[in-house]
């Protein structure tokens, strides 16, 4: 019986993956410099990718006036986003099915909860696993490990909501169902190990989805 759903951030709730991009590509364009989108897709959702985001500038390029600048416009671009197609409906049906509903994310608590109250979603959520509450991130199975610890619950009494392979493979790993809702930064990866692909949350029917898995 599924009991709980427990869902990623960013790229899931909130498009902040893709904000991120152009956040980038905005300062690239800024100083006339070349942004290699694609070579950038290849790194997001993936916590051990090495990857120099900055490595179209001259090496004696300020890297950390660069970063500096990419926060703020990232900022900029992240204050207007909106929540993700089908995000507040599928939370307002687990709320009225008394379903538990948490987070696993490998941003940070202040990340996490500032935008989910700034969205009016925070309240809806139990409990928040993020990157400072564990040893290893995503694709480890900590953060999985430690909403389902906090909520008493076994893994396949929960479905995981991920929209990245490096999510997806800590789901799995944790034991639980995963859900896999690729956007546009990451509907390259590989989802062979999740147990059902949507393309928005909008298409996820609850009792649809607690039917499949709890069945």
């Amino acid at each position: 019986m599924i009991r709980a759903l427990i869902f990623d951030f960013d790229g899931l709730i909130l498009d902040t993956e893709s904000a991120l991009i152009a956040a980038y590509g905005d300062v690239h364009r800024k100083h006339g410099v070349a942004f290699d989108k694609a070579d950038f897709l290849r790194s997001v959702g993936h916590a051990d990718y090495a990857f120099d985001p900055w490595h179209g500038f001259e090496k004696r390029a300020d890297r950390v006036a660069l970063e500096t600048e990419r926060r703020g416009r990232n900022r900029e671009i992240d204050q207007l986003l909106p929540v993700l197609p089908g995000v507040t409906a599928l939370l307002e049906a687990a709320r009225s099915a008394k379903l538990r509903l948490g987070v696993a994310s490998n941003s940070g608590h202040p990340h996490v909860e500032g935008h989910l109250r700034r969205l009016g979603l925070h309240d809806y959520f139990e409990f928040f696993a993020c990157r400072e509450d564990v040893a290893s991130p995503k694709p480890e199975p900590d953060l999985y490990k430690l909403v389902l610890n906090q909520f008493g619950l076994r893994g396949l009494e929960a479905i995981a909501f991920e929209d990245s392979r490096t999510g997806a493979l800590a789901a799995k790993r944790a034991g639980l169902w995963c859900v896999a809702v690729p956007n546009p930064s990451t509907a390259h990866h590989d989802f062979t190990p999740v147990d059902l692909q949507l393309p928005s949350l909008a298409a996820g029917n609850l009792a649809e989805l607690t039917a499949r898995f709890g069945g």
